[in-house]
C-alpha cells in the first residue's frame, strides 16, 4: 500500500533526521534541510518529529493514492491540489484510493515536506531512512492507510521576521580576510546551490596568501573558494574541507538557510557565542511549543484503522 509517483518534481527526496552519528565515517548529516518544518508537519499528522517525509524543492511531484491517506504539506507555501480541490497551505487533507495529489511550485522559500500519518517507510541505512537518490517517476512511497479530519495552524511555515539575514559566528580563518568585509556585504543566492551548499554571488573577498590543511566542517560553515566567493555548507555538505572558513551560521538559522532560493539576497550578521546559544534555545522552545500544542489537540489522524 503506497503512493505512486507519476511525476517526481524538481527534487523530491525521502528524509528524516539524517545520520548525525556517522560523520566520523565521512558520511554527511543528511536528512531534512529544514528540521523545524519536518517536525511540525509530522506533528500535524500525529507523527514523531523525525518520521520519514518527502522533502520538496521549488516544485513538487504528482502522486496517486492506493489507499486512504491523511497528509499535509508544511514548510514553503507550495500550491497543493488534492481530489481536485485547492488545499490551504499547512492544512491536513484526506486522500482516497485513486485520488491524485498534485504539488506545484512555491512562490517563496525553497523547501516543504509532504508528511503522511504513520510516516513513509523505506530501507534503514546507518540508522536513517533518508534516501541517497531523489524520487523518480513510477517509484512507490510505502505508507500505512490512515484517516484524519482537516486541521492546521493558520500558516504554512513558522513566522520569520528576518528570512534574509543569517546570524553567524566568526570562522576559524576569519583573520585571513579584511576585517568586517564579509559581514558588511550583500550576496545573491545562485542557481548552483543545492543541499550540499548555498553558493553566493557578490563582490569577492580578498584573502591573505597561504594554504590550509583540510579540517572538519559541518552544516553552516561558510567556506570561501579560490574565486573569493562564499559557499555555505548544507546538510549534505562534506565532512572535511580545505577552503578557509570566514564564518559559521548559527544553529538557530540553519532552517532559514534551507529556505533560500536562487535570486534571494542575503546578509550575514556577526553574533557572539552567548547570542548564538540564546537564539538556539529560543528556536528550540518555539518549535517545542507548537509540538506540545499539536499533541494536546483533538482530531489527530488515525493509522491502520
Amino acid at each position: 500500500m503506497s503512493l505512486c509517483v507519476k511525476r517526481p518534481g524538481m527534487l523530491s527526496l525521502l528524509v528524516d533526521a539524517g545520520r548525525p552519528r556517522s560523520r566520523a565515517l565521512g558520511v554527511p548529516v543528511g536528512g531534512a534541510a529544514d528540521r523545524a518544518a519536518l517536525a511540525i508537519g509530522n506533528a500535524l499528522v500525529g507523527n514523531a518529529p523525525d518520521a520519514a517525509a518527502l522533502e520538496l524543492t521549488l516544485a513538487g511531484p504528482t502522486l496517486v493514492a492506493e489507499h486512504p491517506t491523511a497528509a499535509v504539506v508544511f514548510g514553503a507555501p507550495f500550491a497543493v491540489l488534492a481530489r481536485g480541490t485547492i488545499i490551504t497551505p499547512g492544512t491536513t487533507f484526506q486522500l482516497e484510493p485513486g485520488d491524485t495529489l498534485t504539488i506545484g511550485a512555491t512562490p517563496a522559500g525553497a523547501r516543504g515536506y509532504l508528511c503522511v500519518a504513520g510516516g513513509f517507510d523505506g530501507p534503514l541505512v546507518l540508522g536513517s531512512r533518508s534516501a541517497l537518490d531523489p524520487l523518480t517517476a513510477d517509484a512507490v512511497l510505502p505508507c500505512r492507510p490512515s484517516r484524519g479530519e482537516p486541521r492546521g495552524l493558520g500558516f504554512a511555515a513558522l513566522p520569520d521576521a528576518e528570512p534574509y539575514t543569517l546570524r553567524a559566528l566568526p570562522g576559524p580563518q576569519r583573520d585571513w580576510f579584511a576585517a568586517d568585509a564579509f559581514f558588511g556585504r550583500e550576496y545573491t543566492v545562485t542557481p548552483a546551490s543545492n543541499r550540499m551548499g548555498v553558493r553566493l554571488a557578490g563582490e569577492p573577498l580578498t584573502r591573505r596568501p597561504g594554504e590550509l590543511v583540510s579540517e572538519a566542517v559541518g552544516p553552516g560553515a561558510v567556506q570561501v573558494a579560490n574565486d573569493g566567493l562564499p559557499i555555505v555548507l548544507g546538510v549534505d555538505g562534506q565532512t572535511i574541507g580545505g577552503y578557509p572558513k570566514v564564518a559559521h551560521v548559527i544553529r538557530a538559522d540553519l532552517d532559514r538557510l534551507a529556505q533560500l532560493r536562487p535570486g534571494d539576497r542575503v546578509r550575514f550578521r556577526l553574533v557572539t557565542w552567548e547570542e548564538a546559544e540564546a537564539a538556539a534555545r529560543e528556536r528550540a522552545a518555539a518549535v517545542r511549543a507548537w509540538l506540545v500544542r499539536l499533541r494536546a489537540a483533538d482530531r489527530a489522524p488515525v493509522c491502520g484503522y
